[in-house]
C-alpha cells in the first residue's frame, strides 16, 4: 500500500501561460504542451493564469485541466500581462519557472535551451531575438526597427546590456522569481522591463539565450498606443525606485 504521506516529486519546470482573450489560439498552444511534456522525462506543471478575459478562454482551460493533471488554471479578475505573469510566478513551485507567450512563436522544444544539462548558471535567463545565433522569421522591416529603438530606450532609461528585454519568453530559477516576484508591481507590457531591472540592482545574473522566433501577424501589441504606454512605464519603474519599492526582503 503507497504511503500517502509519502513526497511527492519535485516539479523541475513550472510554465506559465499569461491568457488574455486567448480563446482561439490557447487549444493549440495547449496541445503543443502536451506533445513537450510527451517529449520530456522530467517532472513539469503548467500554469494558466486566465486574466480579465471576454471570452471563453477560462472555460476552455478549465476544460482541458480537468482531462491533464498537470494543468492548473487561476482566474484573475483584471487583466494585465505583468500581473497575469507574477500572479503564475507566485503560485509555482517548480525549481525553474518559465513564462511564455500563448502564441509560442518561439518553439516550444526550445524550452530545453534554458535547462540542465543545457543551461543552468543563471538567476535569470531570457529568450533573445538579438543574442549571436538567434534567428528571426517574416518579421517586417518596420516592426524590428521600432523594437530596436524602443530597446534602446529601455537600456538608457531602465536595463542596460540586455539586447531584448521584450521576449516573451523567460525563464526564472524559484528563489530569484520569488524575490523578484514578490517586489514587482507593474501590471502592463513594461513589467518584463521592471523585473530585469530590479534583478540587476541586486546583481542577479542575467544571461540571453538566442532563439528561433516567427513573427506572428495576429500580435495583440500596437506598436504605437503600447510603446506611449511603456515609455510611461519605464519612467514609474525610475520613480518606483528612488520611491524604495523594490527593497527584496
Amino acid at each position: 500500500m503507497m504511503n500517502s504521506n509519502a513526497e511527492k516529486t519535485p516539479v523541475l519546470l513550472s510554465i506559465i501561460l499569461p491568457a488574455h482573450n486567448e480563446e482561439e489560439r490557447l487549444p493549440k498552444s495547449l496541445e503543443k504542451v502536451k506533445n513537450y511534456l510527451a517529449s520530456v522525462s522530467f517532472p513539469i506543471e503548467v500554469i494558466v493564469v486566465e486574466n480579465g478575459s471576454r471570452d471563453r478562454t477560462f472555460e476552455i482551460a478549465s476544460a482541458f485541466a480537468a482531462e491533464h493533471t498537470w494543468l492548473k488554471v487561476i482566474r484573475n479578475e483584471l487583466p494585465g500581462k505583468g500581473r497575469a505573469v507574477r500572479t503564475g510566478m507566485l503560485a509555482a513551485v517548480g525549481e525553474y519557472r518559465f513564462f511564455a507567450d500563448v502564441d509560442f512563436s518561439m518553439p516550444i522544444e526550445e524550452i530545453n535551451h534554458f535547462l540542465p544539462p543545457v543551461l543552468s548558471d543563471y538567476d535569470v535567463a531570457i529568450g533573445s531575438r538579438e543574442a549571436k545565433g538567434a534567428v528571426r522569421y517574416d518579421e517586417p522591416f518596420f516592426r524590428h526597427f521600432t523594437g530596436r529603438i524602443f530597446n534602446s530606450i529601455v537600456r538608457i532609461m531602465a536595463v542596460h546590456s540586455i539586447q531584448d528585454t521584450q521576449c516573451g519568453f523567460k525563464c526564472f530559477k524559484a528563489d530569484a522569481a520569488e524575490k523578484l516576484f514578490s517586489v514587482q508591481v507593474l501590471d502592463g507590457w513594461a513589467f518584463d522591463a521592471e523585473v530585469l531591472f530590479i534583478a540587476q540592482q541586486y546583481g542577479m545574473k542575467i544571461v540571453e539565450v538566442p532563439v528561433r522566433w516567427y513573427y506572428d501577424g495576429h500580435s495583440k501589441i500596437n506598436v504605437a498606443s503600447d510603446s506611449i504606454k511603456m515609455f510611461k512605464e519605464l519612467l514609474q519603474i525610475r520613480r518606483n525606485h528612488r520611491a524604495g519599492r523594490y527593497k527584496i526582503i
